[in-house]
């Protein structure tokens, strides 16, 4: 895939919050609260475009993700996509006020000062989900469709039911990092940072998160480049990392499957890619998910786990399936599943 410039923004140098000196090369723009927002332009460019996508990224990545679709669908469906850094990641500055809601009027505020016009698609990976979910709810006249992919699902949401996620040892383990990072944020940060015991690769490259496939995956890229050790010791960077696992997995100020169909005109479409293995999020909880929102199109990849947006094969149907209306057969469930 085919890498093109952003324009109208040269390198500049920039201070972290422990005030070293770093050279910034990517293109920003400056949000009307003032901070500057960095972004990564790629695909056919955006004035021959006939679809514009933005990308959203997960816990722990940056604008430089992965999104492993094939250069020729790319160019012969003339598509535009941009990746940013979310508040506080990469060349962003960070938003100590982030809320679910920040996050989609950064996204608003992108597409307009880049000009992508008054409609245009997301995707949203991972913990990248949340900022999708707030697009949803508070900027769906600006969307013409929207793909989760590997979403997060917050235990937080109120009407979650207990009988879904009572025998699930992930809202355990969640509950007590938040209590962690809300109130013990010293003690973290020494853990992560220390160099006696393996701490870093606890999430990394854990079998208890990750299928075989996933595994696969890591041995070629990291999946979460910024929880490598040397760059934890940044404060910024692990301060950026702890509030953003607050915002996605603390009270929202709504509740998603409680949300209507933000396209009640057939004039968009929601679609929500799940791997039948993935341990970050299992399965039936996103099955959940579509049985309350009956709007979503749901697609399940058999041997996928949560890092799916590196196959190639799968991030072509989800172009496909968001933009051309294509039904993925493959991906779709067997009679008798949600």
């Amino acid at each position: 895939m085919g890498n093109i410039s952003g324009g109208g923004h040269g390198r500049r140098t920039s201070k972290s919050m422990d005030d070293i000196d770093i050279e910034i090369e990517s293109p920003r723009i400056r949000l009307k609260d003032g901070r500057l927002l960095a972004y990564r332009e790629t695909g056919v460019a955006k004035e021959d475009a006939n679809f514009k996508i933005i990308i959203v990224h997960g816990f722990g990545s940056s604008k430089e993700m992965s999104f492993s679709a094939p250069e020729g669908l790319i160019e012969g469906l003339k598509i535009y996509m941009l990746l940013y850094d979310r508040a506080g990641y990469g060349d962003s500055d960070p938003n100590p006020k982030r809320s679910p809601k920040s996050e989609a009027l950064d996204i608003e505020e992108l597409a307009d000062q880049l000009d992508l016009g008054p409609k245009f698609y997301v995707i949203g990976v991972s913990l990248g989900s949340y900022p999708t979910w707030s697009c949803l709810q508070y900027i769906p006249h600006r969307l013409q469709g929207v793909a989760l992919v590997a979403a997060v699902v917050n235990y937080r949401w109120p009407s979650l039911p207990n009988s879904v996620v009572k025998d699930d040892f992930r809202k355990g383990l969640v509950k007590f990092a938040l209590f962690v990072v809300k109130h013990l944020p010293g003690l973290l940060y020494w853990w992560m940072t220390q160099k006696c015991f393996p701490s870093t690769n606890v999430m990394e490259k854990n079998p208890v998160f990750f299928n075989e496939r996933d595994m696969e995956v890591l041995k070629r890229t990291p999946g979460f480049e910024l929880l490598s050790e040397n760059k934890l010791e940044n404060k910024s960077v692990f301060e950026n990392l702890r509030r953003d696992f607050m915002v996605g997995f603390s009270k929202w100020e709504f509740d998603p499957l409680k949300m209507s169909n933000p396209f009640p005109k057939d004039d968009g479409v929601v679609h929500l890619w799940v791997g039948l293995e993935d341990k970050v999020v299992p399965v039936e909880l996103q099955r959940h998910v579509t049985e309350e929102l009956p709007w979503i199109k749901y697609h399940e990849i058999p041997h996928g786990g949560h890092l799916i947006v590196y196959d190639t094969e799968v991030c072509e149907s989800i172009l496909r399936s968001l933009l051309l209306n294509e039904e993925p057969v493959k991906y779709t469930p067997l009679p008798g599943t949600p």
